[in-house]
C-alpha cells in the first residue's frame, strides 16, 4: 500500500514540475513567419534569474527591425526539467526570433 502512494504522488510531482512550461509572445508582423524560427537561443540564469536580465536585439537577427515578425520567450519541459535538477541554481529560457519570410 505504502508503496503505491509513494508512487502516485512521484507521479503527480513530476506530472505538475513539467506541465509548468511558459511561452510569452510579441508578434511585431502577424501572419508574416513561418513555424521554424530564425534565431534560437538559450539564456543562461541562475537563482531563477534573480537580479539577472538579459538583453536580445532581434533585429541583428532579421537584418534590420523592420524584417522581426514575432520573438517568443520560452520556458520548456527541458528548461524545467534542467532547473529541477540543479534545484533552481541553473534556470535556463528559451527565446526564438521568427523573421519576415
Amino acid at each position: 500500500m505504502k508503496k503505491s502512494m509513494k508512487k502516485s504522488v512521484g507521479v503527480c510531482l513530476l506530472s505538475a514540475a513539467f506541465s509548468g512550461c511558459a511561452s510569452q509572445s510579441f508578434q511585431m508582423n502577424p501572419g508574416a513567419f513561418g513555424d521554424i524560427p530564425d534565431g534560437k537561443v538559450s539564456e543562461p540564469f541562475f537563482f531563477m534569474g534573480l537580479l539577472q536580465g538579459e538583453t536580445r536585439d532581434a533585429a541583428k537577427v532579421c537584418g534590420g527591425s523592420k524584417k522581426v515578425a514575432r520573438v517568443e520567450h520560452v520556458k520548456s519541459a527541458l528548461d524545467v526539467a534542467i532547473s529541477i535538477l540543479t534545484l533552481t541554481i541553473y534556470t535556463p529560457r528559451t527565446v526564438r526570433v521568427h523573421c519576415v519570410k
